[in-house]
């Protein structure tokens, strides 16, 4: 549990440090070539949920989604305590630490701060953030420890 613990708080203080650099050195919408063809460092604001979803709505937007982060979090926190696989506790804790950045966002600026761009050429993955990154991979690892406990 303790482990939990410090995996979800680094998350969230990796996720906010990161969000207040781009914040603070760059502009709204502007976008910083960082690797030619590949990435861009931008400075986005998401009113919605992933990939843009969900955009409209104003503050009833705002707080659903705020309420569903909270929801999700008490979820993982459950799932955590009942977890027997270090596997999972560590992918559930990836995704408790994601949901708490992006929540903090949510509710202290009305939208998530998105900075990572990849794209190949002209095709682009929409813009995500550190607190994205670490649902996916816990979701990911979930998903793993699942299916290996499930063999077993």
């Amino acid at each position: 549990m303790k482990t939990a613990l410090v995996t979800a708080v680094a998350v969230v203080v990796l996720d906010q440090l990161t969000k207040l650099a781009i914040v603070r050195a760059m502009h709204l919408n502007q976008i910083m070539e960082a690797v030619p063809g590949l990435l861009d460092i931008v400075f986005f604001k998401n009113t919605g949920a992933a990939f843009g979803i969900f955009t409209d709505g104003g503050w009833v937007r705002t707080v659903l989604l705020s309420a569903t982060s909270i929801a999700a979090i008490a979820v993982m926190g459950f799932l955590i305590r009942q977890s027997r696989s270090a596997l999972m506790t560590f992918a559930l804790s990836l995704i408790t630490g994601g949901a708490a950045g992006n929540l903090i966002d949510r509710v202290r600026l009305g939208a998530v701060v998105d900075f990572l761009y990849f794209h190949v050429g002209k095709y682009y993955w929409p813009a995500f953030n550190v607190a994205d990154s670490a649902i996916t991979i816990g979701v990911f690892l979930a998903i793993i420890s699942y299916m290996k406990e499930q063999r077993e």
